[in-house]
């Protein structure tokens, strides 16, 4: 096709793409290359695509067509808001975890300054939304990967978001350090269940960021042996889990933390994804 139109480059796309069922991806790809708004778009519609941005555009199209996840091709992704680098050293930030946002934003008030852990932050979508929205809040991010907090690191600089960052695994490096709130959405996928999962998750995103031991709870057993530790008290713990964990994780938190009060949530999808831990 030569000198295709925006409108006609997104058919051939949505045909291309037919057979994969992700026949949308063609536009996500477009509006993130060309950081347009969906309305930017339609009124580019009619237009000739320029022959660099169609070439572009065909190459993406082909590298999602081979299983590569969008928002690596284009390296970024939207998360609550806001645009976050993302490349394979980091999960790629999720709507579901958006709601975990929310739902910790939802619990305090907006003027209240408090201390704040985001354990695992990945690309820091959750660290610097929290600090974006929340500018009184002192907000510490840390994660294992040194790949992963560069890309953080990058994230909060150019969003303009004061975060400190923290090389640890888990609280191994927190020394004494306690905050009013923790959140986290860590590895709490079972190693078992690779066989039902995305083949392009598997073969593009950090395993480490994925998977844990103990049928995925490895990482919350140290994480809730950490909290009395580093939860001041009355502290609040947010977390997201496997959609089948609730039970097991009901069971880890008596064993843990006997004293504390725990509430479930389900995301927008029904499923029970989030918990909220006071101790």
């Amino acid at each position: 096709m030569a000198d295709p139109t925006f409108f006609e480059a997104l058919r051939w796309a949505s045909i291309f793409l037919e057979k994969q069922q992700h026949e949308d991806a063609g536009r996500f790809l477009l509006l993130e290359r060309q950081n347009w708004t969906t309305t930017q778009l339609l009124t580019h519609y009619r237009q000739v695509m320029p022959a660099a941005t169609w070439q572009q555009f065909q190459a993406d199209v082909r590298r999602f067509a081979q299983d590569e996840p969008a928002q690596y091709i284009v390296g970024q992704a939207p998360f609550y808001g806001h645009e976050f680098k993302v490349t394979p050293a980091t999960l790629i930030p999720r709507a579901e975890t958006e709601e975990l946002v929310e739902w910790a934003l939802a619990e305090f008030p907006a003027q209240q300054p408090l201390r704040v852990l985001d354990l695992g932050t990945g690309s820091g979508a959750i660290a610097v939304s929290l600090k974006l929205a929340r500018p009184k809040w002192q907000v510490c991010a840390s994660d294992i990967s040194t790949a992963a907090l560069a890309v953080a690191t990058a994230n909060a600089q150019h969003l303009g978001a004061a975060v400190e960052f923290k090389h640890s695994d888990v609280f191994a490096a927190m020394d004494q350090m306690q905050f009013d709130l923790i959140i986290s959405n860590p590895p709490y996928i079972a190693t078992s269940e690779r066989e039902v999962m995305d083949a392009s998750v598997l073969a593009h995103e950090p395993a480490t960021a994925l998977f844990a031991a103990e049928s995925g709870l490895a990482i919350y057993r140290q994480i809730f042996s950490g909290l009395p530790q580093h939860l001041v008290a009355n502290g609040h713990f947010f977390g997201e889990f496997g959609y089948q964990q609730r039970p097991a994780l009901t069971r880890l938190v008596a064993a843990l933390l006997p004293a504390s009060q725990v509430t479930f949530r389900r995301d927008i999808a029904g499923h029970e994804r989030m918990l909220h831990i006071i101790n």
